[in-house]
């Protein structure tokens, strides 16, 4: 029987970081992966999403360029040539995922099935047949897949999902959107960019609910100007002969549909019952804060946990449970500090609380400052003052939240993530020199004016005033030469 030091199970973000990290150690570690390295993020996620993006700005650049004096004709999107240009932002990425490249870190990597055979043990199943495998510890990283939402009808129209929106080799003239998070907004306004008549239908009552509800507004808003059909507070009935039936009576008439209503935790034939390894309500992994399942040889790590869905966070995750196990540590991933970015123009970058969040642990203590961008002067030479900054401020001062809506708002977030997580206050971001001028901007003026009202606030103001008249009488306005 093979052994093992490690065993990942699944070869995205969080399993590739756990095998390249305990092949630095030096330890003896297989990846055993059932598709193909790189995981979602790379092949039908962040890679292929954002490329979409940057070609649908392309043409809306050129489609809005006559704000700057720019005149020029419209654009003419070749659907196969925009497709062909995803394809090779994933293609030039991919080789960083590839066996070979894990391999070069000290990793193994099959091809193939594993399943828990029992509390330490695999089989392990490739093109050469079954294998045991015996591993002292694990990682469970097979991440997510989108679920369909119980709908009659909607299986039998085929709908796309971010799985299969991909394989497209021409754009559809009409697509219905099931789902106004990140990923249907995100693809929403990328395709209506390039000529697709786009309808978002989102069941909640308003698009983007994790966010402030400012940011909703503003996004929903934006679509709209932009030809995107957003549709609120109402889901869908049934799905009949390419039309989707609403439930406030309303129809759709489409030519695909594509669904971006969540997603499922990848646990199906596992094993994780013979393993020992209990699995929530949800589906999800249970883990505890150092990563570890119920069999505390075995860890977790990515969509799967069904924590944070997010590539930067799986990377920490593998990373983590990697050390942890093969190392003896105890380090846990600070989610209070985990910053997020929506890529809808303009961009939607959030990290840590909102300001509901803030006010049910910290009541009245918790507030806000809020700073628009008609204020940022990097905002108004690129005509984008249509963003804003909000910091959620705590007791004391202290940053526990923000969220800022600019182009490129996620490089601004950044240095607020660092700025909670280390536990800064406001004063600290505004004490920071910022380049100017810059989209940083923002963050910083929010908080010069959070500072000023600061010192305005009665005690404060008193003080000054002692001060300045103290000052005043030490050094009083003489006559002459000094």
């Amino acid at each position: 029987m093979d052994e093992w030091d490690l065993a990942v199970l699944g070869g995205g973000t969080a399993g590739i970081v756990a095998a390249k990290t305990a092949g630095r150690f030096g330890a003896r570690v297989l990846l055993v992966e059932s598709a193909r390295t790189g995981g979602d993020c790379l092949w039908t996620g962040c890679v292929p999403s954002k490329s979409l993006i940057a070609a649908a700005h392309a043409a809306h650049s050129v489609r809005s360029a006559t704000r700057f004096g720019v005149h020029v004709s419209l654009p003419k999107v070749d659907d196969a040539a925009v497709l062909a240009y995803v394809r090779s932002a994933i293609n030039q990425i991919e080789p960083v995922d590839s066996p070979a490249a894990i391999g070069a870190e000290g990793a193994t990597v099959i091809a193939g099935q594993a399943e828990f055979t029992g509390p330490s043990t695999l089989r392990v199943t490739d093109d050469a047949g079954a294998r045991q495998v015996r591993f002292r510890w694990a990682v469970v990283a097979t991440g997510s897949a989108p679920s369909l939402p119980s709908v009659p009808g909607l299986a039998e129209a085929d709908p796309l999902t971010t799985d299969t929106l991909w394989d497209l080799t021409e754009l559809p003239r009409r697509l219905a959107i099931l789902g106004g998070g990140p990923i249907g907004c995100e693809l929403g306004q990328a395709l209506a960019r390039l000529g697709v008549e786009v309808t978002i239908v989102e069941l909640t009552d308003r698009l983007l609910g994790k966010e402030e509800p400012e940011v909703s507004s503003l996004i929903a808003e934006r679509l709209r100007a932009e030809g995107v059909t957003v549709l609120t507070g109402t889901g869908v009935d049934h799905v009949a002969d390419g039309t989707l039936h609403l439930t406030d009576g309303g129809t759709i008439a489409t030519d695909r549909i594509l669904v971006a209503a969540g997603r499922r935790p990848r646990t199906t034939g596992l094993g994780l019952a013979a393993a020992g390894v209990r699995c929530g309500e949800r589906g999800h992994v249970v883990i505890d804060g150092r990563l570890r399942t119920s069999n505390r040889r075995i860890y977790a790590a990515g969509d799967v946990t069904g924590r944070l869905p997010f590539t930067h966070v799986a990377g920490v995750q593998g990373g983590y449970a990697a050390t942890n196990a093969l190392l003896g540590l105890r380090r846990s991933v600070d989610y209070a500090a985990v910053p997020w970015v929506t890529f809808t123009d303009p961009e939607v970058a959030h990290v840590g609380a909102t300001l509901a969040q803030a006010r049910r642990r910290h009541g009245t203590r918790a507030h806000s400052q809020r700073l628009h961008h008609e204020h940022v002067d990097r905002a108004v030479t690129d005509d984008r003052t249509d963003g804003f900054t909000h910091l959620v401020i705590g007791p004391g001062g202290r940053l526990l939240g923000a969220t800022v809506v600019a182009p490129r708002a996620g490089e601004s977030i950044a240095e607020l993530a660092a700025a909670i997580r280390r536990g800064a206050k406001v004063r600290d971001v505004a004490g920071t020199v910022h380049p100017y001028p810059t989209y940083a901007d923002g963050p910083w003026h929010a908080s010069l004016a959070q500072l000023r009202a600061d010192l305005a606030a009665p005690l404060p103001a008193r003080a000054l005033d002692a001060l300045r008249t103290l000052r005043r009488a030490l050094h009083p306005i003489r006559g002459g030469h000094p």
